[in-house]
């Protein structure tokens, strides 16, 4: 039993540290992953590496390399045996003695043909024969053509018709002479409808068909048979006993709707399928496949394929033409029933489009009628600062509101009338207010049509009023009505054809307790086109 105990090892940059295993351990280099390959040992504070038995240290003092002891001559063989080396040792083997004209093979003694590998002295014009363990020179013989040197040394006839293949031409037969040979041709006799074969021996079947010998008549087929041949129809006729000749068989009135799924045609020893229009002959030349008239674009736009023909359509807003192939636009604009746009209808490919008037309205979000843009909204007016802006249908005006003399301006819209210096008669017949007013309406609005209404603030109980158009009526397209004792109305009395503008100036004259009181409102009638 072996104590472990420390080791000082030399580390790599020199130093000594303490190894806690064993001594024993540090023996095996290899094994403890050491410097050395198989031993290693620590002498002085310094390692040192050495060997097994069989190996010895290289150059490197690291590395051990295997000794050949057969080389070196440190083997322990004997006299008789040979010396084979092994890894780290080497083995003794016993070596086989063979006598003259004898090689050792596989642990035995084998014969060396001398004649064949050529280690005899035959001279020239003798030849080598091996024996067993040596070999013997005899001299050489020449035979003639024809003949060959047999094992006593004599030279006899060669058989060629038994050596030699093909000696002679098919239809000869081989007769063996004296160193030599001969061909005698084959004569043999044979029946009706056979030949003599190539090689002479046999009779073979004369082919009339394939040879033109036969005779058949028109539409028959030749059939060789062994020593004959035979005529007969061929597919697709029947042979007439009578007449000795082949007619064509009708096979579509043979076998009526059972070769082809439509239309059987007869040939001349067959018959041929053919399908209707809108069909096409299948694969198996029997069967007809609907044919696909769409694949060729034969419709302007749409196609739809059906069972033996196809159908053209029309995309919306279009119509298929008489030839049943063409489409042509639908002019929605002209065709249609009713108003389908506001103020124009423009005809476009499959569809149409509403427009609007180039200036004063936009397309609605309906995309059929035209809503009026409010340029005094927008700002897209040119009325000046002292101007007002009025939005009309499709337009707009620029209103001045100015007070006449005697009168100051109360409002945007409203004119009070100061006093009258002395009690002027002509100043006291002026209206106490002048009021101003805008009014919008299209060409046909439907008239007789009340358009204004005016009446006093506050009124009372015993009020009178009467109403007329003082100014702006001289073509008489306005009246007056009063609908009770103190409201009057204004109408528009007939249609207006066109878009015009009035400037109407309605009285109205108050009678109170016995006072008159008059007050006049100035009204802008606008009157814009209907055409929207």
């Amino acid at each position: 039993h072996v104590t472990p105990r420390s080791i000082a090892k030399l580390t790599p940059d020199g130093d000594l540290k303490q190894d806690p295993y064993p001594e024993e351990t540090q023996r095996d280099g290899a094994a403890r992953g050491g410097p050395c390959s198989q031993r290693c040992s620590v002498v002085g504070g310094r390692y040192s590496c050495s060997c097994f038995a069989g190996y010895s240290l290289m150059p490197d003092r690291l590395s051990c390399d295997d000794v050949d002891e057969c080389v070196s001559g440190v083997h322990s063989c004997g006299v008789g045996e040979r010396c084979v080396n092994t890894v780290g040792s080497h083995v003794c083997e016993r070596q086989l003695s063979c006598s003259a004209g004898y090689q050792s093979r596989n642990g035995v003694c084998e014969d060396i043909d001398e004649c064949m590998v050529r280690t005899h002295n035959c001279g020239a014009g003798l030849v080598c024969k091996n024996t067993d363990g040596s070999f013997v020179c005899g001299p050489k013989q020449k035979c003639l053509t024809g003949f060959k040197l047999d094992s006593h040394g004599n030279c006899i006839d060669i058989n060629e018709c038994s050596s030699l293949s093909e000696t002679c031409s098919p239809g000869f037969k081989c007769i063996n002479t004296v160193g030599s040979y001969t061909c005698q041709r084959q004569v043999i006799q044979c029946s009706q409808g056979y030949q003599s074969g190539p090689d002479g021996t046999r009779c073979i079947d004369v082919d009339e068909c394939l040879m033109g010998t036969y005779r058949c008549g028109a539409g028959q087929i030749c059939h060789n048979l062994p020593g004959s041949y035979r005529c007969d129809c061929g597919a697709g006729y029947q042979f007439d006993t009578v007449r000795k000749v082949c007619n064509d068989v009708n096979e579509c009135w043979r076998y009526p709707g059972r070769l082809c799924s439509q239309t059987c045609d007869n040939t001349p020893g067959s018959y041929q399928c053919s399908c209707t229009a809108g069909f096409a002959l299948a694969f198996d030349g029997k069967n007809c496949d609907d044919l696909n008239e769409c694949d060729s674009n034969p419709c302007s736009q749409e196609c739809a394929n059906i069972y033996g023909s196809y159908q053209c359509y029309c995309r919306q807003g279009f119509y298929l033409k008489e030839d049943g192939h063409t489409c042509e636009d639908i002019d929605e604009c002209s065709q249609s029933i009713g108003n389908m746009c506001a103020f124009e209808c423009v005809n476009v490919p499959g569809s149409y489009q509403c427009a609007c008037p180039t200036t004063g309205y936009t397309m609605a979000a309906n995309r059929h009628t035209c809503r009026d843009i409010d340029e005094c909204t927008t700002g897209a007016h040119n009325c000046s600062g002292e101007q007002s802006c009025y939005n009309i249908q499709g337009s707009y005006r620029c209103l001045s509101f100015t007070c006449p003399p005697n009168y100051k301006k109360a409002s945007d819209t409203r004119c009070e009338k100061l006093g009258c210096p002395g009690n002027a008669p002509e100043c006291l017949k002026l209206p106490l207010r002048i009021t101003y007013y805008q009014l919008n309406f299209q060409t046909d609005i439907l008239t007789p049509a009340q358009i204004f209404r005016i009446s006093p603030s506050p009124a009372y109980t015993g009020d009178q009023v009467s109403v007329a158009v003082t100014r702006g009526n001289e073509e008489g397209y306005f009246s007056t009505r009063k609908l009770n004792g103190f409201t009057g109305a204004v109408y528009l009395q007939r249609q207006v054809r066109e878009a015009k503008d009035f400037l109407v100036d309605v009285e109205m004259k108050l009678l109170r307790q016995g006072s008159m009181t008059s007050f006049v409102a100035r009204i802008h009638v606008f009157i814009t086109a209907s055409t929207l």
